[in-house]
C-alpha cells in the first residue's frame, strides 16, 4: 500500500525528520483560512509519479491564485486518478538536492540503503548517481555515514544527512514498511536539511501489526470508491441518456449536455460538499449544436426524469451551446415548469401575464410551485438566456420572460450556480 505525500509527511514528523509546514486541503475553499504564510506550493495527492511535469504541483502567491491552482489540479488527473486531497506547503529555497531511500530487498534479504547527491525530477541523473549499502548486519550509525561518505557528502552535511538516514531506517522497521523515500531532500544555503517530497509503501501482510496504516487504507478505498463510482456512472449516463443514480442519500438531480460539463459540474459539487442523488447527460455538445437539435425532444421527459426521482428537493440544469439552441432550451423548461405548476402565466383571465408587464420580475414576485416540486437552479449559457437577459426583458410574454416569472433560480456564473445549489439543498434538509 503506497501512502501519499502527505501521510508519509505526517510519519516524518513523528520519527523527528525535518519536514516543512504544511496543511491538507479537502477543498479549493478550505484555502481562504490558510495557516501557512505565502508564497506556498500547492500539491496533488495522487500515488503516480510525474506530478510536476504533469501539472499537479503549482506555486501561488496569495489566495487568489491558489484557490485557482487547486480548482485545476482537483481536476487534473495524472495516470487517471484524481486527486480526492491537495498538499498547501511552504515554499522551500534549496541550494541542493539529495535522493535518500531504504528499500527491502528481497533477492539478498536485506535492507538496502540507498542515496544520490542528485535529487529531483531528473530520474537519469538520480540513477547515474545512485549509491547502495546493504545493512547485512545489525544496524548501526556506521551504515548510515558510510552512505553519504559514498554520496561525496562532506564537512558537516555529512552528520546532518546520516542522521537523516538512520531516522528513514528506524522508520522503516519500526512500521515494517518496503520502501520510505525522500526525493528530494533540500539542502539550504546554510546546511539545513529539509524532506520535501516523500514516498512510502506499507507490507500489506504486516498491516494487522499496525492499525493506523491499516486505517489509512481503509479511508483511501472508500474514497476511491466513491469517486470512481460517481465517474464511471456519469460516464455511462453519457451513452445511453438515462437516469443515473450516484448516492441514494443525496438530494440534489443534475442535467447538463456533454460529460466533460456533467464531470466539471459534479466535482464542483463534491468540492462544496453537496451530496448529487442522480445525474442525466443528454449527448455530446458537438450533437447540441447540430441543426435540428435531436436532444430537445429528450429534454422534457430529462427534467422529469431528474426532478420526480425520490429524494431529489433540487435540480441543477447546467447548460452550454449556440444562441438558437439555447431559446430552444428555455422554452423546454419553461413549458415542462408551466405543466408541473398546474397552471399557465396567463391564467384564466390573463391577470397574471398582465401584473409580469407592469412590474420588473423580482423574485419576491414570482409564481409559487406546489411544495412538491424541486426546486431549479439554471444556467444556460451560450446565447441571449442569460440570468440578466431575462431578469431585464419586458413586453411581449416570452419564454425567457416567462421563465423570470417562475421560481427558477438563474445564474451564469458557474460557481455561482454551484453555491445556490448547494444552499438550497442544505436548506431543505432544515425544513
Amino acid at each position: 500500500m503506497d501512502l501519499l505525500e502527505y501521510q508519509a509527511k505526517e510519519l516524518f514528523r513523528e520519527v523527528g525528520i525535518p519536514v516543512l509546514p504544511s496543511q491538507r486541503i479537502d477543498n479549493a475553499r478550505d484555502l481562504k483560512g490558510l495557516q501557512i504564510p505565502y508564497p506556498v506550493v500547492i500539491k496533488s495527492q495522487v500515488r503516480a509519479g510525474g506530478r510536476g511535469r504533469a501539472g499537479g504541483v503549482r506555486f501561488a502567491e496569495n489566495t487568489i491564485d491558489a484557490i485557482a491552482a487547486a480548482r485545476t489540479i482537483f481536476n487534473l488527473a495524472i495516470l487517471g486518478e484524481y486527486p480526492q486531497v491537495l498538499l498547501a506547503e511552504a515554499k522551500y529555497n534549496a541550494d541542493r538536492e539529495f535522493y535518500l531511500a531504504v528499500v527491502l530487498d528481497y533477492a539478498q534479504r536485506r535492507p538496502v540503503l540507498l542515496g544520490s547527491p542528485q535529487g529531483g525530477i531528473n530520474v537519469e541523473a538520480v540513477m547515474e548517481h545512485l549509491q547502495q549499502v546493504v545493512v547485512d548486519q545489525e544496524f548501526s550509525p556506521f551504515y548510515a555515514r558510510r552512505l553519504a561518505l559514498k554520496m561525496g557528502v562532506k564537512g558537516e552535511l555529512i552528520a546532518s544527512v546520516s542522521e537523516i538516514i538512520e531516522k528513514m531506517y528506524h522508520l522503516f522497521v519500526q512500521k515494517d514498511l518496503e520502501l520510505v523515500e525522500i526525493n528530494p531532500l533540500g539542502i539550504s544555503p546554510t546546511g539545513e536539511v529539509m524532506a520535501l517530497d516523500g514516498k512510502i509503501t506499507a507490507n500489506d501482510a504486516a498491516l494487522g501489526r499496525h492499525p493506523d496504516l491499516a486505517l489509512v487504507g481503509a479511508k483511501k478505498d472508500t474514497q476511491q470508491d466513491q469517486k470512481s463510482l460517481s465517474w464511471s456512472q456519469a460516464a455511462s449516463a453519457s451513452n445511453d441518456c438515462k437516469l443515473n443514480w450516484l448516492n441514494r442519500e443525496g438530494n440534489i438531480g443534475i442535467l447538463c449536455n456533454g460529460t466533460g460539463l456533467m464531470m466539471a459540474t459534479l466535482d464542483l459539487l463534491y468540492e462544496a460538499g453537496a451530496k448529487p442523488a442522480n445525474c442525466l447527460i443528454l449527448g455530446t455538445n458537438a450533437e447540441w449544436d447540430a441543426t435540428p437539435h435531436p436532444g430537445i425532444e429528450q429534454l422534457e421527459l430529462s427534467l422529469e426524469q431528474v426532478s420526480e426521482a425520490k429524494g431529489v428537493k433540487v435540480v441543477l440544469v447546467n447548460i452550454l451551446g449556440g444562441a438558437t439552441f439555447c431559446e430552444k432550451v428555455t422554452g423546454v423548461i419553461a413549458a415542462y415548469l408551466q405543466r408541473k405548476a398546474g397552471r399557465t402565466l396567463n391564467g384564466d383571465d390573463g391577470r397574471h401575464i398582465e401584473d409580469q408587464k407592469k412590474r420588473p420580475p423580482r423574485r419576491d414576485r414570482r409564481l409559487a410551485f406546489p411544495s412538491n416540486i424541486p426546486q431549479f437552479v439554471v444556467r444556460i449559457v451560450g446565447g441571449n438566456s442569460q440570468a440578466e437577459s431575462v431578469k431585464d426583458s419586458y413586453g411581449e410574454a416570452s419564454e425567457r420572460e416567462q421563465l423570470a416569472a417562475m421560481p427558477v433560480h438563474w445564474e451564469d456564473n458557474l460557481d455561482l450556480a454551484i453555491a445556490q445549489t448547494v444552499s438550497l439543498a442544505r436548506s431543505t434538509k432544515n425544513l
